[in-house]
């Protein structure tokens, strides 16, 4: 199966009839124990004492675990500030103090109940408001500049101020943090997770221990989703596993319960975010300042980064000759957040966007118009606001033919006529775009390798550091070599991911697994093929045996003419041709090595992050949405009836995969932006853990009418077959649906203050503010 045709997702047959194997559905040991965290009752606190008494006379209960059973206590991706259990300070409600391990569920539920914690209870943060009253910060704030913005805003015809919040997202993954720990001779043990980054995961987990790296191996066969939530998070689940394998020298699975994965997670980062826009009489930007205020939570985790990259993406599609750009890392005493699909992208655009919808509307001008008079253009500039240019630039095309596709102007007059005549219904409509960048903001992490491995019958195995959570990686992985290989998909299989075969990798994130990991699978087939080829045209010359006289190859001809395509290899000079399967058996027979291991880097990457200038990506996924949306006046309710598409994927891999990562980020974009909402009570524990609670989109909440569309552009040339990243990208689309909905609020009416997610409730409280 060649790449840029469909096929189906490797695992779409066992997800659909229940066959594909998770964590929690491997069968159980006869020995094995299962283990537990207990976590703290207040947010903030210092913890005096522990009584495990009672619990540990619970029958089948084995051990309760503290900090002090753990070797280094302390972990973190890019700051070692969060201890894995509390020592002594208490710093998010339900933070795990101690661990319990016993033989049954129902003893770990008793003995859990059974815990007696002495605390002294502390005053809390829990809003990026009150941090910012309290100084309470973690670093220091990051600034971006470009031109200078006093001499633009004294310049600008009209200046405009507005503050965007959004609020946090849960993950919502279907299977929760899950490990099992086997532990097996001379003190190395096997952890099977669920994690995004099993080389991390790894190596917290000897951490904890305190042996090397070398005696633990993590693998992971596939998540039940990730979303962003296993990049980190994972590795400390996998470690209270690990401590009480050891202790116990039995298997050990800790497998959450929703309930208990939501209250001890970390979310999708709140954001505030302050803007003062300067504008000309013509609606060009002149200046911008934008100051970004996220809540990393209890710990530093990955905030650093995704407040950073919120910053790269805060430029949205738009030019600007001259900006300032500042954020602002705030400490609270709620789950230390994490990464979640869009890494902080998702709050810079979105921030943006409003910002630009209100300067629109105070301007008197549409929205659309507005936005595109400011796209990267030629005409405008193509340098962003750190100093990267904006390369194949395709907006001005998307906005313009999304534009007509859509009947923007023709559905903007009826919606208007619609506004007026109707007494119980709104409607608005509203367009959003996205240049979103393409690597790790942290330049080491933009590495992988990859093993190919050809066996004697044809069929080929591949490993990577890749990890299958949903979203195809394997696939595209597999079609790029069986393309390359010319042979059927089925010929080639793509293995679990394992840190004995693939070391020190990067996780599967900012939307790079098949970017990377396939550039590294594809350089290590080529160099398998390079061998074939020569051992081809020796074969042609000399006819070898199997069993004669071994070849003697000559690595430095050229191969170009040798075609590997539909199951044979063929001289397209002279039409000789063999069966694949047959050259690789001879090349067995002569020991011309059938596997090859590759390292791949991301090139051209050059963002100096003390200068906050360079080039931070490797390239942009473009895109832009059209959302119509129907507002029902009484209630609040909010429907998505229509939504149109238009992305820039370059020359995609698989298409039918693309189409399904773009439909399925831009709902969870929608859930983010309109029904999930996180409720807390006032002692900081979180009440909405559940389904019952939680709202995600259902199959009701799609769009009426679900547009989506690719425009052809091979313009990208350095990316693996010339395609493009797909995994984020179309989550920020969905801020095309909030502003939708402000558009109908705001009709007739001043710009609405409304931020994320816009609930029936916060529609209704609006709907009342604009009368």
């Amino acid at each position: 199966m060649s790449a840029g045709k469909n096929a189906p997702h490797d695992n779409s047959l066992g997800h659909v009839t229940g066959k594909s194997l998770f964590i929690d559905d491997i069968p159980k040991t006869t020995n094995e124990i299962l283990v537990t965290y207990v976590g703290s009752p207040f947010a903030k606190g210092k913890l005096n004492s522990i009584d495990s008494k009672r619990a540990l006379m619970i029958p089948g209960v084995l051990g309760v675990y503290t900090a002090k059973d753990i070797t280094k206590n302390h972990w973190g991706t890019i700051t070692q500030d969060q201890p894995m259990l509390v020592e002594e300070q208490i710093s998010y409600y339900d933070e795990p103090i101690c661990l319990i391990a016993a033989e049954s569920e129902e003893a770990l539920v008793q003995a859990k109940s059974l815990i007696e914690f002495n605390i002294d209870e502390q005053k809390p943060c829990f809003s990026i408001d009150d941090a910012i009253s309290r100084n309470l910060h973690i670093g220091v704030p990051s600034i971006f500049l470009k031109g200078d913005i006093d001499k633009g805003f004294a310049k600008s015809d009209q200046i405009i101020e507005g503050t965007f919040t959004n609020e946090g997202q849960e993950h919502f993954y279907l299977e929760s943090q899950a490990s099992i720990v086997y532990p097996l001779d001379s003190d190395h043990y096997k952890v099977i997770s669920s994690s995004q980054h099993p080389t991390e995961t790894q190596h917290i987990v000897a951490k904890a221990l305190g042996i090397k790296f070398h005696q633990v191996h993590c693998e992971v066969k596939r998540m039940g989703g990730g979303f962003g939530g296993k990049e980190s998070q994972a590795a400390p689940f996998a470690a209270y596993a690990a401590l009480c394998a050891r202790d116990q020298q039995r298997p050990a699975r800790l497998v959450l319960s929703k309930d208990d994965d939501m209250q001890v997670t970390g979310k999708r980062h709140p954001f505030k975010t302050k803007y003062k826009i300067g504008v000309s009489e013509t609606g060009k930007i002149v200046a911008a300042e934008i100051t970004l205020y996220a809540d990393a939570g209890a710990y530093t985790d990955l905030s650093p980064s995704i407040l950073e990259r919120a910053m790269l993406h805060s430029d949205g599609c738009y030019y600007f000759e001259n900006i300032k750009i500042t954020g602002i890392l705030c400490h609270t005493n709620t789950h230390p957040n994490t990464a979640f699909r869009g890494f902080g992208g998702p709050q810079g655009n979105m921030a943006m966007e409003d910002a630009f919808e209100r300067v629109a509307s105070e301007l008197q001008m549409d929205s659309f118009d507005f936005k595109q008079i400011n796209l990267y253009s030629k005409d405008n500039g193509l340098e962003t606001p750190y100093g990267q240019m904006v390369n194949h630039n395709q907006l001005p095309k998307i906005f313009n033919e999304l534009r007509e596709t859509s009947s923007y102007d023709k559905r903007k007059k009826e919606i208007s006529k619609f506004n007026k005549e109707s007494k119980t219904h709104l409607k608005g409509i509203a367009v959003s775009g996205v240049k979103f960048g393409i690597a790790f903001t942290a330049k080491f992490l933009n590495q992988g390798n990859a093993k190919v491995s050809i066996h004697t019958d044809g069929s080929v195995e591949v490993s990577t550091g890749a990890t299958e959570m949903g979203q195809g990686v394997n696939t595209k992985i597999a079609q790029i070599v069986s393309h390359s290989l010319g042979l059927p998909l089925s010929d080639v299989r793509v293995t679990y991911t394992s840190t004995q075969k693939n070391h020190n990798t990067s996780p599967t994130a900012a939307s790079s697994g098949t970017d990377i990991n396939g550039a590294a699978a594809l350089k290590a087939t080529k160099k398998i093929q390079q061998r074939l080829a020569s051992l081809f045209i020796l074969h042609e010359q000399k006819k070898l045996e199997l069993f004669g006289e071994e070849a003697d190859l000559d690595y430095k001809i050229k191969t170009d003419h040798i075609i590997f395509d539909n199951g044979s290899v063929k001289n397209s000079q002279t039409n000789f041709s063999i069966p694949f399967n047959e050259l690789v058996l001879l090349a067995y027979h002569h020991r011309v090595s059938l596997g090859d291991y590759a390292f791949y880097k991301t090139p051209g990457l050059s963002f100096n992050k003390m200068t906050a200038k360079g080039d931070a990506f490797n390239y942009f996924t473009n895109a832009a949405a059209v959302s119509e949306v129907l507002i029902d006046k009484f209630t609040g309710e909010i429907k998505v009836q229509r939504v149109d598409i238009l992305i820039d994927l370059g020359r995609m891999i698989n298409p039918g995969i693309d189409l399904g990562q773009t439909t399925g980020a831009f709902i969870q974009g929608m859930g983010w932006v309109t029904t999930e909402k996180l409720y807390y009570d006032n002692k900081g524990k979180l009440i909405s853990h559940s389904p019952t609670t939680y709202k995600i989109p259902s199959i009701q909440d799609t769009p009426r009418v679900f547009n989506v569309n690719f425009i052809e552009n091979e313009t990208t040339d350095v990316n693996v077959y010339r395609s493009k990243a797909v995994g984020e990208p179309p989550f920020l689309l969905s801020a095309s649906v909030l502003l939708a909905a402000k558009n109908a609020i705001s009709h007739g009416h001043s710009y609405s203050n409304m931020g994320a997610p816009a609930t029936n409730e916060q529609i209704v409280l609006h709907l009342d503010e604009s009368k």
